[in-house]
């Protein structure tokens, strides 16, 4: 069986609020050890394995060395991010991040402390602990509100972590249905329990569903207790993700709705939400409330994205410069509220982008600063280009300058159609282009640029004039070809070693940009 479920529900004890510690929780205990006598017992113990997990999502927990880059949800979403072309690494400096951007991590899936190990054994043992949970519905105690809250939640988690799977080890959903993607587990497991073959990807999208949408149906009008869980806001906005990548455009545009009205949130102005640090603004769906002693120092967002310019302490994020690239500032409007979040006149920009001003601590002295996973002007994107795919121009317009509005003052937009250029910088002027190009500015360095490249599939450049460094240009690489394996994740060599049904001859991902 796999040697990622040797992390289990167990080490999750001493987790009994969103502020206890972290620590070892994910190295402590094999699958069996866990009773279901205890924390699943009732729906109030139960949320201690619970939060467990999400303190998973946000805390540096990697076994093997890899911690610095290793942080949650955050973490995988900036080596999405650093995989595009929007934001430039401006040197390789610790060298975190830095391999993700130069697409040089595939080759070392025998190790523990590079990606492929990284994001397997991150989301099955979410994957693992959410199944644990969902087993005990049938026995578990309290008032129907309450186990509903629990497990709808752990459907949620479920959901979330076989989607991140999808785009991480297959190629995206659409004209690759029967491509290979991962192994689907849906039962609690043991230290010996077999493992499975790898599914299709049609076959791990149809679970995603069936769980999102369960989620869906189970947190209808229950009241969340921490901004950190799924609530049905969340839970809709996570369907509403998947529709895009499913292609499922009526559902999109019914699930981002859905999760606007649910969520109570509201589109803020930029000066309103300045740092992207707090998770109670108005705007924010999901997010992690990150306090002193959980703040992670070196191994956390703020500390790769700061460069603390203001104060000349700045950490990673100073030596390994995150910037837009200039293609992309060029084409915000020069009126643009958020043009705020990036620097063009800064001393240590050099022959490179612009630096970024929009995730900023909320206290360097405490390296805290919350982490927000989804906001609501996400949401309103996701509306307006279902509905534009759907051929309903108005009300794509209409989704779209709900967030405008906010961001350049006497915002017009009176094109149409769908068409997209081969690559991101072959430029069509269509309806869509603006709703993607308002997207690719608006959750720069928080969604994970290329899960979007993936399933336009677009291609993309990096150029000098773009600011990109030389090391990092990519000239020799398929990146025009969304069809190539080069940001589809090779598959840990621990599984294989654990996995009698899965050969490494046969099922693993190519090491090189396309198959042999």
């Amino acid at each position: 069986m796999k040697k990622i479920f040797k992390y289990i529900l167990a080490g999750f004890v001493g987790c009994a609020s969103l502020s206890s510690c972290l620590d070892d929780a994910l190295q402590t205990a094999p699958t069996d050890s866990m009773s279901g006598d205890g924390l699943l017992a009732n729906a109030n113990a139960a949320l201690v394995p619970l939060n467990g997990i999400y303190r998973s999502m946000y805390a540096s927990w990697s076994p093997t060395g890899n911690t610095h880059q290793s942080f949650g949800i955050s973490s995988y979403n900036l080596m999405a991010d650093v995989m595009g072309e929007d934001l430039i690494m401006s040197a390789k400096g610790s060298g975190w991040f830095w391999y993700d951007c130069l697409y040089n991590v595939k080759s070392f899936y025998s190790s523990g402390a590079w990606r492929s190990y990284d994001l397997w054994n991150g989301y099955y043992t979410w994957v693992s602990n959410a199944n644990y949970i969902i087993a005990a519905e049938e026995t578990m105690e309290g008032t129907t509100d309450e186990i509903n809250y629990v497990i709808g939640q752990a459907y949620a988690i479920r959901a979330y972590s076989y989607f991140m799977l999808a785009q991480s080890f297959a190629r995206t959903y659409k004209g690759h249905e029967s491509d290979q993607c991962c192994p689907i587990y849906t039962e609690p497991t043991v230290a010996g329990t077999a493992g499975k073959a790898r599914a299709t990807v049609q076959e791990v999208y149809d679970q995603i569903t069936s769980d999102i949408n369960k989620a869906v149906d189970m947190l209808n009008g229950i009241k969340r207790k921490h901004v950190s869980h799924i609530n049905q806001a969340v839970a809709l906005g996570l369907k509403a993700r998947v529709a895009l990548v499913m292609e499922d455009w009526a559902t999109a545009k019914s699930a981002a709705k859905g999760a606007i009205a649910a969520s109570g949130c509201i589109v803020l102005p930029v000066s309103s939400f300045s740092g992207l640090n707090d998770s109670s603004a108005g705007n924010a769906m999901w997010g992690a409330e990150i306090i002193s002693d959980q703040s992670g120092m070196y191994a956390g967002f703020f500390t790769h994205m700061d460069a603390c310019d203001e104060r000349g302490d700045g950490k990673y994020g100073a030596e390994a410069r995150k910037q837009i690239s200039k293609e992309l500032y060029d084409l915000i409007n020069p009126i643009d509220a958020r043009k705020a979040w990036w620097d063009p006149k800064n001393e240590n920009n050099k022959s490179g982008g612009y630096q970024q001003e929009k995730f900023k601590f909320s206290d360097r002295q405490t390296w805290t600063g919350d982490y927000i996973w989804m906001r609501v002007e996400e949401m309103y994107l996701t509306a307006a280009e279902a509905e534009c795919r759907l051929g309903e121009t108005a009300s794509a317009i209409e989704d779209l300058k709900a967030v405008m509005d906010k961001r350049v003052e006497g915002y017009t937009c009176t094109k149409t159609g769908t068409s997209l250029g081969a690559t991101s910088s072959d430029y069509t002027g269509s309806l869509l282009e603006e709703i993607i190009i308002q997207r690719r500015v608006e959750l720069w360095g928080e969604f994970g640029r290329i899960y979007d490249l993936r399933r336009l599939k677009q291609g993309f450049r990096r150029t000098a004039a773009m600011g990109w460094p030389s090391d990092a240009l990519l000239g020799n690489r398929p990146t025009n070809d969304p069809e190539c394996y080069m940001w589809v994740l090779t598959i840990p060599q621990s599984e294989f070693d654990g996995n009698v049904n899965m050969d490494v001859k046969t099922d693993q991902n190519p090491v090189g940009d396309y198959k042999e």
